[in-house]
């Protein structure tokens, strides 16, 4: 009863929330004048911000950024032990550092490293931190040209990506993590620069505690989708994460901008409706997550978890099973990475939930912007299978749903299964996925797809059983992350370009219409398919072997 009392009124607040959040991001983010300090930087940069791109240009314009935030990174990784606010850590090795920038640029943030004992202040305030907005923006941005897409017609013009990524950062994104970050402290979550302080232990050992910039760290990497943690165990750690009331906020945070972007789509296509719509579908969807993780953790399925009345091994004591499943489902269904439980100490298939979360492709709610055109794909492909078992026009937002747009979509729909069954089957056959596994038969298969699972679906969890840490998987990760953070990006755009050429057709009697319950319904049935008829042989010789043995 406490779990679903603490589910319904966190889930409530978050749902509150979303509505002036949502309107205020489509006033700041569609339109409107240029505020003086943006011109200034435009001018600065070289921007003309009242001149549209088309969709190739645009995504011209987002790799290259991406680029650059690559090789930017890499070099301050590398040469961080020649900068200040180091803390006395030296430079990253060269293939771990091209893993770290690719994974904090593509919005992962999986970290083959330990934070605490590798980045200093520095790397995480100017680069991590930086990149927390910058990713973030970025996926907003592509949701962006999407929306302008299906509500605009006869032009090949979707906005300007700088336009979009400055209002992104300085209009959104900052304002809340300012205030989020200030709520945090409060409630105890360090913010200083200092170095190490080695204590005396109630024991009489010594310990040596780090701080740093924690407090402002926070809000970064759980509104942005980022989910790298300062500290290695992430909110686990009592200094990123310090009571439940910090761990309720934190989870309102992950889920908020995903949902709140939602309104936003509702508002930018004239149809609040439609925004009702998808949030239901993502309501459905989290709620199955949350109702089989919820079961399967508190399963007296031995002697042990009888005796303590669930899974309590790797579970903060400060939150317990409900805090920590929840959190969890909302970091793999938000595509956050952070954790304040051991994932890997999760049981069968409650780890299994955790990875059909990221599976169903990060929808319930998403990441940020991610989640968002995600959605709408998944969408998409319910109206054309709703039309063409009904004999309605595929018809979405007044715009035809026909076969070269279908075309787009289903490359969209085949990027990520493709990447992360192919990436676990190299490793396997190489011999590098089982050398990494820490430990024997289904678990450690479960381990080795969550790890490119989480990769190339931009989650940036782990189970901790799994070492990533090898040149081997430094460079395949890297290839995961790219392909399939950007690969995904060029059909959508495309599909945007092509939809804003069309003039919008005419609703009749026989047009499918994209809501009420049977559309619900559908939708979400597309997208559990979806999820299922790509993954399901890899769950059944995964979690489902391990929980059925």
């Amino acid at each position: 009863m406490y779990a679903w009392l603490q589910a319904t009124l966190i889930l409530a607040v978050v749902v509150a929330l979303h509505v002036p959040l949502g309107d205020y991001m489509a006033k700041a983010l569609d339109g409107g004048p240029h505020r003086r300090a943006e011109r200034v930087l435009y001018k600065v940069c070289g921007v003309d911000p009242d001149r549209e791109q088309d969709w190739r240009h645009y995504l011209f314009a987002l790799l290259a950024f991406s680029l650059m935030s690559i090789a930017a990174l890499f070099a301050l990784f590398t040469l961080q032990g020649r900068l200040p606010w180091s803390t006395g850590h030296e430079g990253m090795p060269w293939r771990l550092a091209l893993h770290t920038a690719v994974s904090f640029t593509t919005n992962t943030s999986w970290q083959n490293y330990a934070g605490e004992s590798t980045t200093g202040h520095l790397a995480v305030m100017a680069g991590l931190g930086v990149q927390a907005f910058a990713s973030a923006a970025v996926g907003i941005c592509a949701a962006l040209a999407l929306i302008r897409g299906l509500v605009r017609r006869d032009t090949a013009q979707l906005g300007n990506f700088w336009v979009d990524l400055n209002r992104t950062i300085f209009r959104v994104i900052l304002p809340l993590s300012i205030v989020s970050g200030i709520i945090l402290i409060a409630l105890g979550v360090p913010q200083n620069l200092g170095g190490a302080h080695t204590v005396t232990t109630v024991a009489g050992g010594q310990q040596t505690l780090l701080g740093g910039p924690v407090g402002s760290w926070e809000p970064l990497k759980l509104m942005s989708g980022d989910g790298g943690g300062v500290f290695n165990a992430s909110s686990a750690h009592p200094f990123e994460n310090p009571s439940a009331y910090t761990n309720a906020i934190e989870i309102v945070l992950m889920l908020l901008i995903p949902t709140a972007f939602i309104r936003t789509y509702g508002r930018m296509i004239g149809s609040l409706r439609q925004s009702w719509t998808l949030l239901a579908v993502v309501g459905i969807l989290f709620g199955l997550l949350l109702a089989a993780g919820s079961l399967a953790q508190n399963a007296h399925s031995g002697t042990v978890t009888a005796a303590v009345g669930g899974q309590y091994e790797g579970t903060e004591t400060r939150v317990g099973i409900p805090g920590s499943t929840l959190f969890g489902v909302a970091a793999t269904g938000s595509a956050d990475g952070a954790a304040n439980s051991a994932y890997d100490s999760f049981s069968s298939f409650g780890g299994g939930v955790l990875l059909s979360a990221m599976m169903l492709g990060e929808i319930a709610p998403g990441g940020t912007g991610s989640g968002l055109y995600g959605l709408v794909i998944a969408v998409m492909i319910a109206v054309f299978i709703g039309g063409l078992m009904v004999g309605r026009t595929p018809e979405y937002l007044r715009k035809r749903i026909g076969f070269p747009e279908m075309r787009y979509v289903v490359l969209y729909a085949l990027v990520a299964p493709t990447a992360i069954l192919g990436c676990s089957a190299l490793a396997v056959a190489l011999g590098q996925g089982q050398s990494s596994m820490g430990n024997p038969g289904p678990h450690g298969l479960t381990e080795l797809v969550y790890a490119y699972t989480s990769n190339v679906n931009s989650n940036g969890s782990a189970m901790a059983g799994f070492n990533g840490a090898t040149d081997f998987h430094n460079l395949l990760m890297s290839a995961a992350m790219l392909i399939g953070r950007y690969v995904p990006m060029v059909f959508l755009l495309a599909l945007a370009g092509r939809l804003a050429r069309q003039q919008p057709g005419v609703v009749t009697v026989g047009t499918l219409q994209a809501r009420g319950v049977n559309f619900i319904a559908l939708a979400t049935g597309a997208a559990l398919i979806l999820a299922l008829l790509n993954f399901l042989p890899a769950l059944s010789l995964g979690p489902l072997a391990e929980g059925l043995l």
